[in-house]
């Protein structure tokens, strides 16, 4: 038998605008500032006309801040989101839920990858990799002496 229970709007409103706010300590523990890590960077990998296609979310980095690196088949992706102000000494913080820190994310693609032909795009928070596969060695027969 299913449990019926009175719908109450007005104090879940209460509830959330307060958890968290006035309630607790105004410290919070994914502030970002050496105690919690960013969330991980949401990557999709595709593969079309002989190449991966890599898009990876990283809200709130700025481009000159994005590194990427290419060792045969493993991609690593480097990001790093700064603080834009800091506090002044007359202003206080109330509560703060942006992260800042360095986010680092490595995966292996199936084959190597073409690093000289490799290309990247960021924009609106999203990269796009264009990563060529690298031509396989051809079989070479080998004559014995």
């Amino acid at each position: 038998m299913a449990n019926i229970t009175r719908f109450d709007p007005f104090n879940e409103l209460v509830d959330d605008l307060f958890k968290g706010f006035l309630v607790r300590p105004l410290g919070f523990e994914g502030r970002g500032d050496g105690g919690a890590q960013l969330p991980r960077a949401k990557v999709d990998v595709a593969e079309k006309n002989g190449a991966y296609l890599v898009s990876a979310e990283l809200p709130g980095v700025k481009k000159e801040d994005i590194h990427v690196a290419i060792d045969g088949a493993q991609v690593t992706l480097e990001a790093e989101v700064k603080r834009e102000k800091e506090a002044s000494k007359d202003e206080r913080v109330l509560h703060s839920e942006r992260m800042y820190g360095k986010v680092v994310r490595s995966f292996t693609l199936p084959q190597e990858v073409d690093e000289s032909k490799a290309q990247a795009k960021f924009k609106d928070g999203v990269l796009e990799l264009t990563l060529p596969k690298k031509a396989a060695a051809q079989r070479k027969e080998i004559a014995i002496q």
